[in-house]
């Protein structure tokens, strides 16, 4: 056993309301700069949806994250290895284009206050930001925002290629339309493609805190991290030459501060914690079919309470601090202990350590009639009523394995008829024990859900120490004997942390 750690977060998307309140946070604290005028570490996407950028799903089209060969038993990286990425350094098809953002622009301001005598009000024309030239505006980082409905842009969105016609047909109709936000930001993968693609050796994952970072000295700024990133979560900088990302706020975080977006999260939807995990496990976690990928991810966390992990994590320089953080982390009580927060799009097989809790809204939905649910005797529909079929949210978080996204939202609805019963004299006894059955659950589980998701302090949902860095580096023997290779992400699966024998 190989007890790593790693700073996580969770995402309650049915608490999210869209507001992009995260977006300014980050992009006035981090991106405000010359040449990182389209870069969005942090954006938030309407579903059904193309999102940022377009098609950032569609592989096939930018060839990121890895792929598993069952024949050889081997996962490699989708767009090229090392090898190919020397021979083909000056050429990479895949890369994202300009369009594929959108081109950043700023006003002719200047224009209203200096422009010559005319007859006419003078005008402020949209000029790019890169160029200077000026621009027809035909795209932005949230240019789809609430079209789910539109035919020009949920309809394109990959994960609806794998419904039927009629689903595909239904969805688009008013009556029925839908839709959720997906917040995004890197999700600093224990698995990254982005560090494993980089020829500089630039990227690397640290060993304190499992964040993703790209070390500006040594970045020469191939871009080939832009297209290995399944999320497109690594920008290029035209202005410096150099790629950069989300840093999870890491030097708030040593202070003991939580990241500008959670900090400014109006609809309090994010939780951050640490998490415990096994690093033997990561071949394991990876070399598996789609439909295994949600499951072996949830072994390679561990219990934080159990006494060989606690040895194990100790033996490797994790302090008293962190592992008592890890057992109060609500990140580890959704992901593992409830099971019912889930990574996007594992089937990229890069391991994030973000998870989603997937929306549970709205809760009515059509039956057969063309009349809402609750029509019937229940508030609540039944699960093959969602508006959002069962496919759909599970290409989106459970690599396509329905039954796993079943049993996640069975749990949630059971949350929702408990406390209900609570409240108010609808369900009986009998009804309520039978939802929690189905969910596999207890009565003081969903209580606790519950109490986590709706009625949180600050506290609940932020379980991180204070690093003291300098303190801990000097106490730890395992920091300094990091082999170097790993911070170059030259081995097998992109990093290595495990320290150098025989020193």
């Amino acid at each position: 056993m190989n007890v790593r750690r790693q700073v996580s977060m969770v995402f309650h998307l049915d608490k999210c309301i869209g507001c992009h309140t995260c977006t300014v946070a980050c992009k006035n604290l981090w991106t405000d700069r010359k040449g990182a005028e389209y870069m969005w570490w942090n954006n938030v996407e309407t579903k059904p949806g193309t999102g940022y950028p377009t098609q950032w799903e569609n592989q096939s089209k930018y060839q990121g994250g890895w792929e598993y060969n069952r024949k050889t038993g081997r996962i490699t990286l989708k767009h090229q290895g090392k090898l190919g990425t020397l021979t083909n350094i000056f050429y990479n098809p895949n890369l994202p284009e300009m369009d594929d953002y959108y081109t950043p622009w700023t006003y002719q301001y200047r224009e209203l206050f200096e422009a010559a005598k005319i007859d006419d009000q003078p005008t402020a024309r949209p000029i790019s930001m890169v160029t200077g030239e000026p621009v027809d505006i035909e795209a932005g980082p949230n240019w789809d925002d609430d079209l789910s409905g539109s035919p020009l842009y949920a309809a394109n969105d990959i994960n609806l290629y794998k419904l039927t016609e009629e689903q595909r047909e239904k969805l688009l109709d008013v009556e029925r339309m839908v839709f959720f936000y997906l917040p995004r930001i890197c999700n600093h993968c224990v698995n990254p493609a982005c560090a494993a693609a980089c020829p500089s050796g630039a990227i690397y994952k640290r060993g304190e805190d499992g964040i993703v970072l790209i070390d500006q000295e040594k970045c020469r700024g191939w871009r080939m991290c832009v297209t290995a990133c399944p999320y497109k979560k690594t920008f290029y900088n035209w202005n410096t030459g150099k790629s950069e990302k989300c840093i999870l706020c890491f030097p708030r975080l040593e202070s003991g501060q939580a990241p500008a977006c959670f900090h400014s999260c109006v609809g309090r939807i994010r939780y951050l914690g640490v998490v415990l995990y096994d690093a033997e496990k990561i071949p394991g976690a990876v070399k598996v079919d789609n439909w295994e990928l949600v499951e072996k991810q949830r072994e390679l966390i561990l219990d934080p309470h159990d006494p060989e992990v606690i040895a194990g994590a100790k033996a490797n320089g994790i302090g008293d601090e962190w592992i008592k953080a890890a057992q109060k982390s609500p990140v580890y009580k959704f992901v593992k202990e409830w099971q019912i927060a889930l990574p996007l799009h594992a089937e990229f097989r890069t391991l994030p350590m973000l998870f989603y809790i997937p929306p549970l809204l709205p809760v009515m939905a059509f039956n057969k009639n063309g009349q809402y649910e609750t029509a019937g005797e229940d508030i609540f529909a039944d699960m093959e009523h969602y508006r959002l079929p069962m496919r759909y949210m599970a290409s989106l978080f459970s690599a396509g394995n329905v039954p796993l996204i079943e049993d996640v939202y069975r749990k949630l609805m059971a949350v929702r008829i408990f406390m209900r019963s609570q409240e108010v004299d609808e369900y009986s006894d009998d009804k309520v024990q039978a939802a929690l059955k189905r969910a596999n659950m207890t009565a003081e589980e969903a209580e606790a859900i519950h109490k986590l998701t709706s009625l949180p302090t600050f506290e609940d949902r932020f379980v991180l120490p204070p690093y003291q860095r300098e303190s801990e580096h000097a106490g730890n023997p395992f920091e300094s004997m990091l082999d170097p290779l790993s911070r170059r992400g030259e081995t097998g699966f992109g990093f290595s942390l495990v320290p150098k024998r025989g020193l």
